[in-house]
């Protein structure tokens, strides 16, 4: 298993679009044995979820939400054109 077959895979599972069988497994544990930088991806991500699991709600302040909606609406329509 290359990196980019790691990542590809772990994206799609992590997206909920594949399933890994018993062997992908082995696959993916023996291709993190030996490979540094996908460790600390894989790492990065283990932090990530669990920063996410034990974290608070954070409140916005009402200025910032507000501009933070207005932001996204305008990129959206840039990118999109405006919603019905």
């Amino acid at each position: 298993m290359t990196c980019e077959e790691l990542l590809k895979a772990l994206n799609e599972y992590v997206d909920g679009a594949l399933d890994l069988s018993e062997a992908e497994c082995q696959r993916f544990a023996e291709h993190l044995a030996g490979c540094n930088p996908c460790q600390i991806v894989v790492d990065n991500i283990r932090g990530t979820i669990e920063l996410f699991r034990n974290g608070k709600p954070f409140p916005l302040p009402a200025e910032f939400k507000t501009r933070l909606n207005q932001t996204l609406r305008q990129r959206w329509a840039e990118k999109f054109g405006r919603s019905a």
